[in-house]
Parts: C-alpha cells; sequence; structure tokens
C-alpha cells in the first residue's frame, strides 16, 4: 500500500473529508518514502486521529450522547424512541451550526422537551 492509499484508508475509516490540511500532508511527509514503517504508520494514524475535523466530530457525537444522558437519564435508542433517529436529528442540528450547541439551541430543547418535562416534573 502507498503511503497515499494508507491515508485515503485512514481517511476514509475515520468518516472525515479528505481534505489537503494540514494533517493530512503531515501524515503523508510522515510516511515518506517507507509506508511499511509501523512506527510512521503509528505517527500518521496520530495525526489523523487528532485532525480537526475529527476532533469536532467526535465531540459533536459525544455532546449529544450527554445530553441524553444528562437531560433524559437514557440510552438514545431506549424507548419511548426505540431507535437511533433522534440522536441522528440532534447530531445532525449540531454538525448544521458546526458544534455550536448555544445556536442550535440544544440544551433548551432537551429542557422544553415533554419527555424531560413529565419525567421530573417541571
Amino acid at each position: 500500500m502507498t503511503a497515499q492509499d494508507f491515508v485515503n484508508a485512514l481517511y476514509q475509516n475515520a468518516g472525515i473529508a479528505q481534505g489537503a490540511g494540514a494533517n493530512r500532508t503531515a501524515a503523508l511527509n510522515e510516511l515518506g518514502s517507507s509506508p511499511a514503517d509501523n512506527t510512521a504508520r503509528a505517527h500518521a494514524l496520530r495525526l489523523v486521529a487528532e485532525d480537526p475535523m475529527m476532533v469536532q466530530q467526535e465531540f459533536n457525537k459525544a455532546f449529544v450522547l450527554m445530553e441524553y444522558f444528562g437531560y433524559l437519564q437514557r440510552n438514545p435508542n431506549d424507548a419511548p424512541d426505540g431507535n437511533w433517529n433522534g440522536y441522528n436529528f440532534w447530531l445532525g442540528k449540531l454538525n448544521q451550526f458546526n458544534g455550536n450547541f448555544i445556536q442550535a439551541e440544544m440544551v433548551k430543547a432537551f429542557l422544553s422537551s415533554d419527555e424531560y418535562r413529565h419525567r421530573f416534573g417541571s
């Protein structure tokens, strides 16, 4: 596997766009002419994991999950949902606002939800 193929596979598995960012360039440079070097591969993997797009993507997923655990005190796919539709909706909304939970009105929406108000008597 070439250095470019390896880095492309890392970005594809991470589920983020393969832009021409600094981390992508650094990962390619890390592998240089020896893409089979395990140490270089480990460094390239770390660079992909630390890519700002990856960090934001994982932060958003964790934030929405925290909203469910903290405010509704349940897993996103537990009743009354029984699926991931609500979680995916809120994740999409947070992504739409580039991770800005204030503009996305995330906390406000969870606090004013029927489920929260009925469960906690507010």
